[in-house]
């Protein structure tokens, strides 16, 4: 190789059109798994087919499927999905914020889809659940190969929306889960962030595994504006103008205790909480919170 490129530079990874490629890139960056399960075995309920793989047993092998085929294929049942994993990904207004490089949006599009394509690699069930006021896209935790396609599509195709109303999607799938399953939330949280919380608590009691990824621009969380300048809120289009040395202080202040706050309430019920910057290449972030995350089983 001629040179040394960091393809998982935010900036870089952006330009990557193809999706599946995007997540594949940013999934082959880091090593650790999200869940590893010593429970994998055979049921008597049938779910699926999946491909063979060298060490499978032979006696899964769907001999009638292979003769009309001539392809292995090995029946999957219920217990053999040991995870269902549902991700949800906030579209809302807020996160099409950029100070330049790559938008919260597309960050989020991107981890959704590198996640996607991770936990099929690992055999197991993943949905998605795109939103802002309203549930926008819905698709059901499933294994085989096409629904990775039909996910990544969905994501290529995601567009910013109006308000955020997180709660609704999150309790819409409290009564629709009749397993326990990991929910991975990835937004900003720039809503009713104890609502929010509080209903991530209730998803958590019903004994599943909840993961937020809070993405934030640099500028959020920096603040390196030194101009007067007009901020909008791009939620209800409400602008002010002033001079940021102003407020720089008090902004700061402020979002230090707003992310402590959801930090904090978060790991205390014992929800998985990690703070994402848009500025920073996203295998590298995946691969830190993994390594929390492996430490504390």
């Amino acid at each position: 190789m001629a040179e040394s490129i960091n393809f998982l530079d935010p900036n870089v990874l952006s330009g990557l059109d193809n999706l599946e490629l995007r997540a594949r890139v940013v999934v082959e960056g880091f090593l650790s798994g999200l869940h590893k399960s010593p429970n994998r075995g055979f049921s008597v309920e049938f779910n699926d087919y999946r491909h063979y793989q060298r060490g499978d047993d032979l006696r899964h092998v769907d001999w009638k499927l292979y003769a009309r085929s001539d392809k292995f294929y090995i029946k999957q049942y219920e217990d053999e999905t040991n995870v269902r994993c549902v991700i949800l990904l906030d579209t809302s207004a807020s996160m099409a914020y950029s100070s330049g490089g790559m938008s919260k949006l597309s960050y989020g599009v991107t981890l959704a889809s590198a996640l996607s394509y991770f936990i099929m690699k690992q055999r197991d069930a993943v949905g998605l659940i795109t939103f802002d006021d309203q549930v926008r896209e819905y698709i059901p935790a499933k294994t085989r190969q096409p629904h990775l396609l039909r996910i990544l599509r969905t994501l290529s195709q995601v567009e910013s929306g109006k308000k955020t109303d997180t709660v609704k999607p999150l309790t819409d799938l409290a009564a629709s889960l009749h397993k326990k399953s990991i929910v991975i939330l990835i937004t900003d949280m720039l809503d009713d962030e104890e609502r929010v919380i509080n209903t991530l608590q209730n998803l958590r009691g019903m004994g599943n595994d909840i993961i937020t990824f809070q993405v934030m621009d640099d500028a959020e969380l920096n603040f390196p504006f030194n101009e007067a300048s007009e901020f909008i809120d791009m939620e209800d289009d409400e602008s002010y103008t002033t001079s940021p040395a102003a407020i720089r202080q008090a902004y700061l202040e402020n979002l230090n205790e707003f992310l402590a706050y959801c930090r904090k309430k978060c790991q205390s019920s014992g929800v998985d909480y990690c703070l994402l910057n848009t500025a920073e290449p996203l295998d590298e972030a995946l691969s830190s919170y993994m390594s929390k995350r492996a430490k504390s089983f």
